[in-house]
């Protein structure tokens, strides 16, 4: 079994049932046939013609995740997105794109591509090398939004950023340096590209120099920083907030 190419739990494999992802089969857990979600995703598979198997709790304590809820679905490897193809097609009243400097969690991919997701984000931009791709855990983290949100992988996330730029967005990086802008203060109305730094070293000082300004958010405690993923979502959701107007960013 190529363990990338899984999704596990069960509402991860119900949402890539109801996105039409085209799963090889489905694994369930034979003590759950009359789970009404169980049924829901039988009745899906039936209408797409993937064979569903059902399988013994031990064959479940043999693979390597705990949260699997009694649900594994076999998928073709992750498909990325074309930043030309975000550019050319989004799908929002302005552009809106979380870029990811080189995060290494999964479990903090797939809750920024949630939240990115919710927050009706045009694509999560993420390095190829040194970081985090779209496996297993970050699947079942993003609770089916990875089969709504484009991913799009590049080699150069600096290159990426100006492409971004040439279209018409402002970028803005989450930094707790003392020039940041107060979250409050900083206008993220316009067509807008979030930059979100590595866990425990921020933006690599080429893709900050890119930025059109930094943002910080308020830390009231005495902890000096937030977790990626929280620090994402309380930018996305004030971006939401202020909504698109004519002014532009500083």
């Amino acid at each position: 079994m190529d363990f990338d190419a899984v999704l596990y739990g069960i509402h991860a494999v119900d949402e890539a049932l109801a996105a039409g992802e085209p799963l090889v089969e489905v694994h369930l857990a034979d003590d759950r046939k009359r789970d009404p979600l169980v049924r829901r995703i039988l009745e899906r598979a039936k209408a797409a013609n993937v064979a569903v198997r059902f399988q013994t709790r031990e064959w479940f304590a043999r693979l390597p995740y705990k949260a699997h809820q009694g649900a594994v679905a076999i998928a073709p490897p992750f498909e990325y997105a074309s930043l030309h193809d975000v550019i050319a097609g989004h799908r929002s009243r302005r552009l809106l794109v979380v870029v990811l400097d080189h995060v290494t969690d999964p479990h903090n991919l797939g809750a920024i591509i949630r939240t990115a997701e919710c927050a009706g984000a045009d694509a999560v931009v993420i390095p190829d090398r040194r970081a985090a791709g779209v496996n297993a855990t970050v699947r079942k983290t993003a609770a089916g939004a990875t089969e709504h949100l484009p991913i799009v992988r590049v080699g150069n996330i600096a290159e990426a950023i100006r492409q971004l730029k040439k279209a018409g967005a402002w970028v803005a990086g989450a930094d707790a340096d003392d020039v940041a802008l107060e979250l409050t203060a900083a206008d993220l109305s316009s067509d807008l590209v979030l930059v979100i730094g590595a866990e425990g070293e921020g933006l690599g000082q080429l893709v900050r120099r890119e930025c059109d300004f930094l943002v910080k958010i308020p830390l009231l405690g005495k902890v000096a920083s937030l977790n990626a993923s929280v620090a994402a979502a309380i930018l996305l959701y004030e971006a939401v907030r202020q909504g698109p107007t004519s002014q532009k960013a500083p």
